[in-house]
């Protein structure tokens, strides 16, 4: 599942590609990733410049010219690919998008992705978007900021993975972000200590920038089709159930939190 790292490539990837272009025609094959159906979506697009793209959490806003937006939501994973005027297209996608230049991109969704135009006067109405919060990477998220979010009795997971909260964290990179700051991920927000609170805050921050100079998991592709690098030798406990722990060699353990899961380690990380 793409997460803040990959979006953050892909927003950053597009905009260099595709500014400038202009939507000639869509090809939709599942009308079920739209807000409308495909007639409206396909004569809505056609003509429109992409003028910007950028991220808001697990989102990719491309903003577009006669005041409207290209919204795109990768779910649970997916195939967003740019292709050169002529090259072959992939068997298998959703949506096929074509500029007046003859190049394009196709998306193709795991599970759950969705494509969704929206007029900008709409937009700060849009329910799976409005309330997304700033995320760790961004300039004004600083410590400060983060220390105004922990409060309450929570337990520290759920907030940190709270898209209201703090946009662009799931449940790939939060395992070894509470692991490197030593904390359980049941434990309570309220519970935490200042020096807990401020290591957690540098744990999030470099396991994402870590990434992302990494090029986002491995097991995505870009708009490219490059695999990207950040492997599972780079997880610390995530995913490595039943392996020794690499700080203190306690074995690493697999628990329920909530409706996900969570790989820690019991002594580093004791509740």
């Amino acid at each position: 599942m793409a997460e803040l790292p990959e979006i953050i490539i892909f927003a950053q990837q597009m905009n260099k590609q595709l500014s400038s272009k202009i939507f000639d025609s869509v090809n939709i094959k599942q009308e079920k990733i739209l807000n409308m159906d495909k007639p409206q979506f396909s004569n809505l697009i056609v003509r429109k410049e992409v003028l910007n793209v950028y991220h808001k959490g697990k989102w990719i806003f491309m903003d577009l010219s006669d005041d409207y937006f290209l919204l795109l939501n990768l779910g649970m994973g997916a195939d967003i690919l740019y292709h050169e005027k002529n090259q072959e297209l992939p068997e298998d996608y959703h949506i096929h998008f074509n500029f007046t230049d003859n190049s394009g991109f196709t998306c193709k969704f795991w599970w759950i992705g969705r494509a969704e135009l929206i007029a900008s006067n709409e937009l700060s109405d849009h329910k799976p978007t409005k309330d997304i919060a700033i995320s760790p990477l961004d300039h004004d998220f600083d410590l400060k900021h983060f220390e105004n979010l922990i409060k309450g009795r929570s337990q520290i997971k759920n907030i940190l993975l709270n898209q209201k909260k703090i946009g662009g964290i799931g449940n790939v990179y939060v395992h070894d972000i509470l692991f490197k700051a030593q904390i359980h991920p049941k434990k309570l927000v309220n519970q935490l200590e200042h020096f807990q609170i401020e290591n957690l805050y540098h744990s999030m921050v470099n396991q994402l920038k870590d990434a992302l100079e990494k090029g986002g998991l491995f097991y995505e592709k870009d708009f490219f089709g490059k695999e990207w690098g950040f492997t599972r030798d780079y997880f610390l406990v995530a995913y490595n159930e039943g392996k020794p722990c690499p700080v203190c060699g306690t074995t690493i353990e697999k628990i329920k939190t909530g409706s996900t899961s969570s790989y820690i380690c019991p002594e580093c990380q004791k509740l």
